[in-house]
């Protein structure tokens, strides 16, 4: 059962119970991610999310850690380009100390200079680590270029430079406008108490109601073309498609295009770059969602020499992806692979808290997994095939990564 509780200063609060777990995971969502930062202040919401784990004004960082692996716990955040969570899973019986460590973090963090000092750095490797793996950075060149001039361009990480030049009083001043309490959500799952929920509503009383934000929200496609030199054995390789927004309707219906053409190993893209043609190791497609943009996304990484040859074959099942649309076999399959990994994936506590903290944080409304898997028997075929004709058949943005001595 779901239960949802807003607090008289407008933090929200959604539990849902599930009472055959002895686990319980809990949440700390904040509505603020990189595309709410300044191009001077690039970093700042992840660096937030690092100075939480540093110390609180009755706790240093080593305290913090030890309080969870005390437990048995696992504790851990994450920033997007839109919301930060900082959460906790840990068994039922010590979900209301887990809750007092975690409130302890996300309220009464210091920030302090010597710690500030010592995590830039820390981020700074990040970077230089995330530089370091082609495949993983492509992607974020491919979504520099493709949001050029828009909130959503922004790397999470920032740079070295902005970063370095992040103050305390900059992550003052930013958690006092954005970390107020209508921008803020606690999703719980698990085997819950009483008195959880009741300690969670005590401590969400300190936060402070703020003014309304007006976000810059407006969709925006750049089909650009970026290449970049790096010491790399492969050519990296990455087409992005326009997409949905987090709140259209028909992203039950572009699930299914993504699964068919890259999301799974029976997908067009693996089937025919890799199995038929051993053109690469990894090739695969996603999609991206944002309040007021999506991507859809085609990766591949291959030799040099075979660049061309794994360009044009993506290029052909693109096009015949639109001309043709997918079968009804395909459909079939696809459809019940989708609801095989959603119905699994929300087996686990976890799973559950960011389904609901995300939902509620995005203003969603809610769904059961009843209600989702409703969803996608409703897609028809002539609604995924007109929606991949809509997206597909546009000029796409590219992104690759060129060995240095090529």
């Amino acid at each position: 059962m779901v239960v949802k509780d807003k607090l008289a200063n407008g933090a929200r609060i959604i539990t849902e119970t599930l009472p055959e777990s002895r686990s319980v995971s809990i949440g700390i969502w904040i509505l603020a991610g990189s595309r709410n930062e300044t191009f001077e202040k690039q970093g700042i919401s992840h660096l937030i999310e690092h100075m939480m784990f540093k110390g609180t004004e009755k706790r240093t960082a080593k305290e913090i850690a030890e309080a969870f692996d005390s437990i048995g716990g696992d504790v851990n955040a994450f920033t997007s380009k839109e919301y930060t969570c900082i959460f906790a899973t840990v068994l039922d019986e010590h979900a209301n100390y887990a809750w007092e460590v975690l409130a302890d973090m996300f309220l009464h963090s210091t920030f302090a200079e010597e710690e500030l000092e010592r995590e830039k750095k820390v981020i700074t490797e990040e970077i230089d680590m995330i530089e370091d793996t082609p495949d993983d950075v492509i992607h974020d060149y491919l979504h520099e270029s493709t949001f050029k001039n828009h909130p959503l361009e922004q790397s999470i990480l920032g740079t070295k430079d902005s970063v370095l030049h992040i103050s305390r009083e900059d992550l003052l001043a930013y958690r006092e406008k954005y970390y107020t309490a209508e921008r803020v959500v606690v999703s719980v799952a698990g085997n819950l108490s009483t008195s959880l929920s009741e300690n969670i509503s005590n401590s969400l009383t300190e936060l402070k109601k703020g003014p309304t934000i007006e976000g810059t929200f407006y969709s925006t496609f750049h089909p650009a073309n970026t290449i970049v030199e790096k010491p790399s054995h492969q050519s990296h390789f990455c087409l992005g498609y326009p997409g949905l927004s987090i709140k259209d309707e028909r992203l039950y219906s572009l699930s299914i295009i993504e699964n068919v053409l890259g999301g799974s190993m029976s997908s067009r893209l693996f089937q025919q770059v890799r199995e038929e043609r051993g053109l690469a190791y990894s090739i695969f497609s996603y999609h991206s969602t944002f309040m007021d943009n999506g991507l859809t996304v085609i990766y591949g990484g291959t030799n040099p020499d075979q660049l061309d040859e794994m360009e044009e074959i993506i290029q052909s099942i693109v096009h015949d992806f639109t001309k043709t649309g997918i079968t009804e076999r395909e459909m079939r399959q696809t459809k019940e692979q989708i609801k095989g990994q959603l119905i699994l994936g929300l087996e686990h506590s976890s799973s559950r808290m960011q389904k609901n903290g995300r939902m509620e944080l995005l203003d969603l409304p809610y769904q059961t997994p009843e209600d989702m898997v409703q969803k996608i028997e409703q897609v028809s075929l002539i609604d995924v095939n007109s929606l991949a004709e809509q997206l597909l058949n546009n000029e796409p943005s590219r992104a690759l990564i060129q060995p240095s001595d090529v």
